[in-house]
């Protein structure tokens, strides 16, 4: 198995880790009686700064993970994945995990401009990715 599919694995598993966060958060808020189970609307902004940066860092890793899956996933299937694609997802799935952290730690200026450069890796590894899947089908 080529080692990208263990790094998207770890992405799912980010993933699931932030919502964990997310509902614990909102549990503990429930059964603490200082929200009703239904004072969560969804896309608009409720809780403190820091449970929102939670929520929005959970939601960031659920928009980006289809990219990054499919890409992985086409990579595999067409036996373009080889030792720099494996390299390349794990550059992601650890930007990915960077961006998450400096977003749910912080809200400052900073922060913001980190959080960015982060995503910004992120992209252009997905990039990489998807030109060494066209190199190997001979499109470029």
């Amino acid at each position: 198995m080529n080692p990208s599919l263990l790094y998207l694995i770890a992405v799912c598993l980010w993933f699931m880790l932030l919502g964990l966060a997310v509902v614990s958060w909102r549990g503990l808020a429930v059964l603490g009686r200082k929200k009703r189970i239904n004072q969560f609307p969804g896309g608009v902004q409720h809780g403190g700064d820091a449970y929102w940066r939670l929520n929005r860092a959970h939601a960031n890793t659920a928009e980006n993970l289809p990219l990054f899956g499919a890409v992985v996933l086409v990579g595999n299937i067409s036996g373009a994945a080889g030792e720099t694609f494996a390299l390349l997802a794990l550059v992601y799935w650890l930007f990915r995990m960077i961006q998450s952290v400096i977003h749910v730690s912080s809200g400052s200026e900073i922060a913001v401009t980190l959080r960015f450069s982060a995503y910004f890796v992120q992209q252009i590894c997905v990039l990489l990715m998807v030109f060494q899947i066209l190199r190997h089908a001979a499109l470029i």
